[in-house]
């Protein structure tokens, strides 16, 4: 309604009509215009300043992962005949928005993945090598286990969620991308522990990809802005301390726990780890040396990712180190 007050022709829907919007009355409350209200934007973490409101909203880029397992970013950047590698990645590779890349045979053939930058760079922040037993907590449809599997084909890695339709995708996935080294586990809600009963305190790594607020993604899903509310977000905060307490169980000693959400809110990225670690019995270090040079700012024990700064969705990563 806000914006149909400066634009007649967009009022001009607004009549009514089958399928059509109510009549707007002259006393009907109006959005606030900008980004999102004054009280969701006092929850942003300190970092993410005005400069940041434009790119937040600003339509995103299309990001690829070349599959390092049947080619690499300079390959398939020739096949495809367009793109620019991304900072900061190993196999990134940046198209217009409007590349129509799944419509070609290289995704087919499983060349590549689309993937954001800043997930490739929190799949990569894993360290993954052969030999390692690697657990991806929140694995999802797997776009970032396919990457760790693309890093470490050698590597043991389990793949979890509690969503049986988002993880039924990542099988056919794999398979197009060549990977055999990927194990996936449905999990019961409330019952994740007795079910990895098998994997406390044998990971190498655990990457646990929280849900969360998505305040990240605005620029691709710009409607997220407006169904947050103060329940749904004290809800995702609770599963993120759940999940990483339960994925620092997992851990072995001196394994790594790596911490991501597609968000800019400080309580689901700095607030979080402060309360992970004060609360927690051992003493977890942040171990950066996995993160790129010049990408992200440093925001208590991790990095914040944004679409200003880093030309990527707005991200919080952290990789910590579990004691001896």
């Amino acid at each position: 309604v806000a914006l149909a007050d400066h634009d007649s022709d967009l009022a001009a829907h607004f009549d009514g009509a089958p399928y059509a919007p109510a009549v707007i009355a002259a006393n009907e409350p109006r959005a606030a215009l900008g980004l999102a209200s004054d009280a969701l934007i006092d929850l942003f973490d300190p970092l993410v300043g005005a400069d940041e409101h434009d790119a937040m909203l600003a339509r995103a880029p299309l990001d690829l992962r070349a599959n390092a397992a049947k080619t690499d970013r300079d390959a398939l950047a020739a096949l495809l005949g367009a793109g620019t590698a991304i900072a900061g990645t190993a196999h990134g590779l940046r198209l217009p928005s409007e590349f129509a890349a799944v419509q070609t045979a290289a995704y087919t053939d499983g060349l590549f993945e689309v993937q954001d930058a800043a997930s490739q760079i929190a799949a990569a922040a894993v360290g993954a090598s052969d030999g390692m037993t690697i657990i991806d907590l929140c694995a999802g449809a797997g776009g970032k286990t396919l990457a760790l599997a693309a890093a470490a084909p050698g590597a043991r890695i389990i793949a979890c969620d509690i969503n049986r339709a988002r993880l039924q995708q990542l099988p056919p996935r794999a398979e197009r991308a060549g990977a055999t080294n990927i194990e996936t586990r449905l999990l019961n809600p409330r019952q994740e522990r007795a079910m990895l009963a098998d994997l406390l305190g044998q990971a190498d790594a655990v990457i646990v990809d929280a849900p969360c607020s998505g305040s990240g993604t605005w620029r691709r899903s710009p409607e997220l802005r407006w169904r947050l509310t103060p329940q749904r977000l004290a809800r995702h905060r609770d599963e993120q301390a759940a999940l990483l307490a339960l994925g620092a169980d997992l851990v072995r000693p001196r394994g790594a726990l790596v911490y991501a959400t597609c968000s800019v809110l400080a309580g689901e990225g700095r607030d979080q780890l402060l309360a992970f670690v004060a609360g927690a019995e051992a003493a977890w270090k942040a171990d950066f040396s996995h993160l790129p040079v010049g990408i992200g700012r440093r925001a208590g024990y991790g990095t914040l990712l944004t679409p200003h700064h880093d030309a990527t969705d707005g991200f919080y990563l952290a990789r910590l180190q579990s004691p001896c």
